[in-house]
């Protein structure tokens, strides 16, 4: 999940967005209004976290900024120091989907986003990357016309990397995906990686599932990825083999 941090006080912004990728979000942060507004409009994130008291452009007018001129439904959490319900209408008005007050828990600002994040999109019942189709209303798995048959956490693993085609998704966004808040303790996620990629790559000449080292693992079927290689038994993403 990529999210986009638009707060200026350095201190707290290097704090939220540690806390963030150590739990599996990927996180860009802006540190003045005109430059939040330029990466929101140019950018795909699924969440933006918006402070109301920005320099060269405030919360507010970036909000109604991004919502009238860029046309965008991106999901924004705003924060704010004050606890007014005015400022709230305000935000609301703006665009705003969701209000946080500082001081807050980092547990619940991961939380509030991830909400957002999952309101954000209306599931597709049809899940398309290149000839790979997952009808995940009847739950089939089809590559070239040829039906794959997969176990129920594989095709939940798939299921979250078709959804998110294009992006590479870290160990934390899969195992949140695969078992929520209660990822077993073994390393299951890199069994299910190499069960997944036997399935739907092995018997194919175009690979699909691709290796990020040190950063996790994209679905997707673009040229970028097909010189890469996926042989080198690197099912944990994180450059390690054990």
């Amino acid at each position: 999940m990529r999210v986009l941090l638009i707060e200026d006080n350095a201190a707290l912004a290097a704090n939220v967005s540690d806390f963030l990728t150590h739990h599996g979000l990927t996180v860009d942060v802006a540190g003045d209004g005109l430059t939040g507004l330029h990466l929101a409009v140019t950018h795909p994130f699924e969440v933006v976290v918006l402070d109301l008291g920005l320099p060269g452009l405030d919360g507010l007018e970036l909000c109604r900024t991004l919502r009238q001129q860029g046309q965008s439904a991106v999901p924004v959490l705003m924060l704010t120091a004050r606890d007014t319900l005015q400022e709230k209408l305000d935000g609301f008005a703006a665009g705003a989907d969701d209000y946080l007050v500082k001081p807050f828990a980092m547990s619940e600002l991961e939380a509030r986003i991830r909400a957002l994040a999952s309101r954000g999109k209306p599931p597709a019942a049809e899940l398309r990357v290149g000839d790979l189709v997952f009808d995940t209303r009847r739950l089939t798995v089809h590559r070239a016309g040829r039906r794959i048959d997969l176990p129920p956490t594989s095709l939940k693993l798939l299921e979250a990397l078709m959804r998110s085609a294009g992006q590479v998704m870290s160990r934390g966004d899969l195992e949140h995906a695969v078992w929520d808040d209660e990822p077993p303790t073994s390393d299951s996620l890199r069994t299910h990686i190499h069960t997944l990629r036997t399935a739907i790559d092995k018997p194919f000449e175009r690979p699909l599932l691709h290796t990020h080292r040190g950063f996790g693992w994209i679905l997707d079927d673009s040229d970028e990825w097909q010189d890469s290689s996926d042989e080198s038994g690197d099912e944990n993403g994180d450059g390690s083999t054990g």
